[in-house]
């Protein structure tokens, strides 16, 4: 993971997040969590896959797996995951969805490449994104919600489109349910035209899928997660055809702890979830037989910020 210094006030910090290979040759970037920067607002997990063409035989197969603690924000620009979790949930998700479940007191969940894109050819690119819980909602009930295209709301204008995945921004408020305020958006530009970020939350960051913009006479591009200071007020040019997404929202006032796939304000929570999943004690993904077991990495959680 590298950082770099944009040289101009608004921002805090530029993260340009490594590859990960997650095996079978499926990678992401993973801009959230890093040492320089673990959450943004709610957000405590970033990451990138795609864009990608899968080759003969290869597919997405994200093995059963539980979480506790967060929500998962699934959104795709190309392509189809096939979503199943422990509540008994079949769903696939297609570009401009959202697919957001709740983990709560804990969820079983697989991602997989559904039949139809299992020969060869089938391409795929989106972001997941996870946002810890509230404290006082933590062990809520688990739950899974699928939104279309259709529901999210958006707007265009002078060669800019956005689209509200999650929360509410120029006066469009998206159906996705949350147990906090935060925003999360799809912004597109066309070259030349300029856009105004809302500034209204304490903490936000804009991350380049493709394109390039400048701000106050510094450039950035694909991949790169830019943290902007409180409340600062910035205008993006795109310098090319852009989409971007932004995140941001209300910072909590305790810390958070994560390891692996759990979140929580109580790290006596994770080490029970911990034993939980060692043990069997999730419940199951109907008709899955596999899952990823407890990391054997010993070390504690790491506790955020």
């Amino acid at each position: 993971m590298a950082v770099r210094d944009a040289g101009i006030d608004p921002v805090e910090l530029v993260i340009l997040p490594p590859s990960r290979d997650l095996g079978d040759g499926f990678t992401v970037r993973r801009a959230l969590p890093q040492p320089q920067r673990r959450i943004v607002g709610p957000f405590v997990f970033f990451d990138q896959f795609g864009p990608l063409v899968f080759q003969g035989e290869q597919a997405l197969d994200v093995r059963p797996h539980p979480h506790i603690g967060l929500a998962t924000i699934s959104y795709l620009f190309e392509g189809e995951i096939l979503h199943r979790d422990s509540l008994g949930s079949v769903e696939a998700i297609r570009p401009g969805e959202v697919n957001w479940m709740t983990a709560g007191r804990g969820i079983v969940h697989s991602e997989r490449s559904p039949e139809t894109a299992r020969h060869g050819g089938a391409a795929l690119s989106g972001l997941q994104l996870w946002v810890a819980l509230p404290a006082a909602h933590e062990e809520t009930a688990p739950t899974f919600v699928h939104h279309g295209a259709d529901a999210l709301p958006s707007a265009e204008a002078e060669g800019v489109t956005v689209r509200v995945m999650v929360g509410a921004m120029e006066g469009m408020e998206s159906p996705v349910a949350t147990l906090s305020p935060m925003i999360y958006a799809e912004i597109v530009l066309a070259a030349g035209a300029r856009y105004r970020l809302p500034a209204e939350q304490i903490e936000r960051a804009f991350y380049l899928i493709d394109g390039a913009v400048t701000v106050d006479g510094a450039s950035f591009g694909p991949s790169e997660l830019v943290i902007l200071k409180p409340h600062a007020e910035i205008v993006l040019v795109a310098d090319a055809p852009t989409r971007l997404v932004m995140v941001g929202g209300e910072p909590f006032p305790e810390p958070r702890m994560i390891y692996w796939n759990f979140v929580s304000s109580r790290e006596e929570r994770i080490e029970q979830a911990k034993a939980d999943w060692k043990e069997g004690r999730f419940d199951a993904v109907p008709d899955e037989h596999e899952f990823i077991p407890l990391p054997p990495d010993p070390a504690p959680p790491v506790r955020y910020p």
